[in-house]
């Protein structure tokens, strides 16, 4: 017999997981209107980055990630944001941003992030919570400036929580 533990895997769900299931899927969590947009701070860019939802972003690829800031003193600072969409009568909107730091440094091959904390701001993103106001300001600007130009009237449906805390 063997002594391993079995992992456990987490599944995501598309769509309702409920359908036509008789509760099969009950309580599972449906990420498809939630993306992970990388914020360079260096380069002052933001892009769509799907890969970031697994950790498999080409930034995060062979980095071994430290939960102590200090052991990566060069690191090359990175938010990640994830962006939840919902849609009212009047059409989509941003309804959960939430951002979380991140640095790499490809030379040693090492970097930051806070795995917990990534995985709650996930978890806040869906239940359309805000969290960005920790950002510098001129990421803020950045995410602000590509969440506009990306549906302008996306932004305009959008919390005014999510508006003063980019401002």
């Amino acid at each position: 017999m063997d002594n391993q533990k079995k992992k456990v895997q987490f599944n995501i769900i598309k769509n309702n997981p409920t359908d036509g299931h008789k509760g099969f899927g009950i309580g599972a969590l449906s990420l498809e209107n939630i993306s992970p947009v990388i914020i360079d701070v260096d380069a002052k860019e933001a892009y769509v980055e799907i890969g970031a939802m697994h950790a498999r972003s080409p930034i995060e690829r062979g980095i071994k990630f430290l939960n102590d800031k200090s052991e990566v003193p060069n690191g090359k600072p990175y938010w990640i944001v994830w962006v939840a969409i919902e849609r009212n009568e009047e059409g989509p909107y941003y309804a959960g941003v939430t951002a979380c730091e991140m640095t790499v440094d490809r030379s040693i091959r090492r970097g930051y992030k806070s795995l917990p904390e990534h995985v709650n701001h996930l978890d806040k993103a869906l239940k359309r919570k805000f969290i960005a106001s920790q950002m510098d300001d001129s990421s803020k600007v950045v995410l602000r400036e590509f969440l506009q130009k990306h549906d302008p009237s996306m932004w305009e449906r959008s919390d005014e929580e999510l508006k003063r805390q980019l401002s």
